[in-house]
């Protein structure tokens, strides 16, 4: 089966790796996981011979019936057709109320993908990842590195970051132009930091990295429309009850700050 550029597809392939990535989820009899794109399903087959219950979701309608043909036997595996951007994965897991996610996601649409399942986080426990090392690297970037952005505010409010290892493109068919990386990502029982507005919060962080070479409060006056501030003295005050230095820049400010400023904004904005 050829993989598909129009779907990102880079199959791995069955080797160590895969077994390694399988054995770092360690998967349980009693519990319901998630593979998305299981693709020629070199995870699939070490997935389903935990004796976990499968739930498998593949967009492409040419792998699907060779997925079935394998694994038709099992009573544990369940394959979907679907689009896991347009995908309930709360309601497919039933009658289980939780679930984990092992996949190896196309890298053009994997930030998407990522997003779209920390929205499912009250039914998704843990996510274990292959994605494009840069990608793994700006998740789990600490505040002032130059990494950091609001992929990395985003995922880390919800989620513990682990990245586990690197997988060479050779374990991949076709074989890519990247390295990848599997990364670890833990649902938070709380976000990482107390805030009255979670939508606000990641508001302000998508204005505060628009242009990441200018100052928090230069980002601040050019976004403060869709914040819904009204002039600079407001401005000023925010950052001052805030304790910020209006010359810094994003990617310097921890959850804990970007919190604090996200009440502060509420406060002004009602």
């Amino acid at each position: 089966m050829r993989a598909k550029r129009s779907l990102g597809q880079n199959f791995l392939v069955k080797s160590h790796y895969s077994e390694r990535i399988v054995a770092s989820v360690r998967p349980q009899t009693d519990e319901t996981i998630i593979e998305i794109g299981p693709g020629q399903g070199a995870l699939t087959e070490l997935l389903v011979a935990s004796g976990a219950r499968v739930v498998a979701i593949e967009l492409d309608r040419e792998l699907a019936p060779m997925l079935v043909r394998e694994f038709a036997a099992s009573a544990n595996f369940r394959l979907i057709e679907a689009d896991a951007l347009e995908i309930d994965f709360c309601e497919i897991i039933a009658p289980a109320a939780t679930a984990r996610v092992v996949a190896n996601l196309p890298y053009n649409i994997s930030t998407p993908i990522l997003q779209r399942l920390i929205q499912h986080r009250h039914c998704l426990s843990e996510m274990t990842l292959m994605l494009q090392r840069e990608v793994v690297e700006r998740i789990i970037a600490p505040p002032g590195g130059k990494e950091c952005g609001y992929l990395s505010v985003f995922v880390q409010f919800y989620c513990e970051a682990e990245q586990l290892f690197d997988i060479p493109p050779g374990a991949f068919k076709p074989v890519p132009k990247v390295v990848s990386s599997v990364v670890r990502l833990k649902v938070r029982p709380q976000p990482a930091a107390e805030v009255r507005s979670e939508e606000l919060l990641l508001e302000l962080t998508k204005t505060l990295f628009a242009q990441r070479r200018k100052t928090i409060y230069n980002n601040l006056r050019a976004g403060a429309a869709r914040l819904g501030l009204t002039d600079a003295a407001q401005i000023n005050q925010m950052l001052s009850a805030a304790e910020l230095d209006p010359q810094r820049r994003a990617e310097t400010l921890s959850i804990t700050e970007l919190a604090r400023l996200t009440n502060f904004l509420s406060d002004l904005t009602g």
